[in-house]
C-alpha cells in the first residue's frame, strides 16, 4: 500500500510533469472507481492543473479549482506515459481503472491490482470535506507536529501503539509496513499500550516517526513514478522481511499474521527476546 512517503513523491513527481498542463480527457474505466458523480469526470477536461497536493495518503490534482482526488488504497499506483498508450481500455480488462490525457500527448493511468476493488476516485471542488480527508488527523511532517503535540495525541489513547500509529484520524499517511519500520527504529514492541509510555519512550518514538518518514521521502525524491514501489521495498528493514535477519542487531525478524495483513519486528531489539503469538489475538508468549 502507497503510504506517505510514496504519496508525497507521487506527488512531487506530478507538480512537476502536470501543473501548467491541460487536461483532455478523463475516462474512468472501472466502474467501482468513482466515487461521486457531481461534477462528473468531465468537468475536468479543458481545465489547466494548478496544484497537486496531499492529504495523508490521498492524491489531490487541482485543475482551476476542481480536484481529481484519489486513495491508491492497498493495490493501486499512478503509471505515466510519456505518450497516450494505443487503443481505447475495455472495461474488464486487466488492471486499468481511470485514464487521463493531456493535450500535450501525455498519460497517466490509476491501476490497481488483484481482486479487492478499494481504489477510489472523486471529483469534487471541495477536497477538504470528502469523508476520508475531513477525517484525518494531522500531518506528521507538517512544522508544527512537535512532540509536545504528538504527546497530547498518544495522552487519549489506551491500545496498542501499532493500531494507533496506521489510525488516520490520530495521525495521517502511516500505514502498516511504516510503523513496523517506525517502532523498529523506536525500539519498541507493537503491542505497547500507549497509556504505558513514559515521557522518554513518547520522545523516542517522536524522533523514530520523524526521521524514518523524513529519510523514506528523501529517498524517493526524484525517483520516478514506476520505479518508487522498489524503492520502498529497498529501504524497508523489518517490514516484509521475516526471516532474514536484522540489520542492526542480527537476530531472525519474525511476522505476527492477521485475517488480511501481517507485521515484523525483531525480537532483540523490540520485545526483549520474547516472541510475540502468531495469531489474531496476540499476545506475549509466556
Amino acid at each position: 500500500m502507497p503510504e506517505l512517503p510514496e504519496v508525497e513523491a507521487l506527488r512531487e513527481f506530478l507538480t512537476d510533469h502536470l501543473v501548467g498542463r491541460e487536461i483532455e480527457r478523463v475516462l474512468p474505466v472501472a466502474i467501482s472507481v468513482l466515487k461521486t458523480y457531481d461534477p462528473p469526470p468531465g468537468a475536468l477536461e479543458g481545465r489547466t492543473v494548478t496544484a497537486v497536493e496531499r492529504h495523508g495518503k490521498f492524491l489531490d490534482i487541482d485543475a482551476e479549482g476542481t480536484h481529481l482526488v484519489t486513495h491508491l488504497a492497498r493495490a493501486g499506483w499512478l503509471r505515466w506515459h510519456d505518450s497516450v498508450p494505443d487503443g481505447m481500455p475495455r472495461p474488464g480488462k486487466g488492471p486499468l481503472a481511470l485514464r487521463a490525457t493531456l493535450t500535450t500527448g501525455e498519460a497517466f493511468d490509476l491501476t490497481e491490482a488483484g481482486t479487492q476493488k478499494r481504489l477510489a476516485v472523486y471529483v469534487t471542488e471541495a477536497p477538504l470535506e470528502l469523508p476520508g480527508i475531513a477525517r484525518l488527523g494531522p500531518d506528521p511532517l507538517a512544522p508544527d507536529f512537535d512532540e509536545q503535540r504528538f504527546a497530547g495525541l498518544l495522552a487519549g489513547e489506551r491500545r496498542q501503539i501499532k493500531g494507533a500509529l496506521r489510525d488516520q484520524s490520530l495521525i495521517a499517511g502511516v500505514g502498516n509496513a511504516y510503523s513496523d519500520e517506525i517502532l523498529h527504529a523506536a525500539r519498541m514492541s507493537p503491542f505497547r499500550l500507549t497509556s504505558s509510555l513514559t515521557e522518554e519512550e513518547v520522545h523516542g518514538l517522536h524522533v523514530a516517526l520523524l526521521a524514518t518518514l523524513t529519510e523514506a521521502v528523501e529517498r524517493s525524491r526524484g525517483v520516478a513514478a514506476g520505479r518508487l514501489k522498489a524503492e520502498k521495498k529497498s529501504g524497508l528493514r523489518v517490514h516484509g522481511r521475516t526471516g532474514e535477519p536484522c540489520p542492526v542487531c542480527g537476530d531472525t525478524i519474525r511476522e505476527v499474521s492477521f485475517a488480511d495483513s501481517s507485521l515484523q519486528y525483531c525480537p532483540t531489539c523490540q520485545t526483549g527476546g520474547k516472541l510475540l503469538a502468531d495469531r489474531r489475538m496476540s499476545r506475549l508468549l509466556k
